[in-house]
């Protein structure tokens, strides 16, 4: 049945390397995410931006065992 099942999980945290099969996940750029966030509300503080911002992040598929 292991072969007829993907598994893809979310945030890839060590859980993922330490169980079998290895967990292939979704990596989010947390560390990038949380600079911008920083930035953004540094310029929303001092008033040089008051606009509403999106902002998209890439994400990377770290693929392992179970997919």
């Amino acid at each position: 049945m292991p072969q007829d099942v993907a598994v893809v999980g979310f945030d890839d945290s060590s859980v993922a390397v330490t169980c079998r099969p290895r967990l292939t996940t979704v990596r989010q750029p947390v560390e990038e995410m949380a600079s911008t966030m920083a930035s953004l509300l540094d310029d929303h503080i001092a008033g040089r931006r008051t606009d509403p911002t999106s902002v998209i992040f890439d994400p990377e598929l770290v693929v392992r065992d179970s997919a």
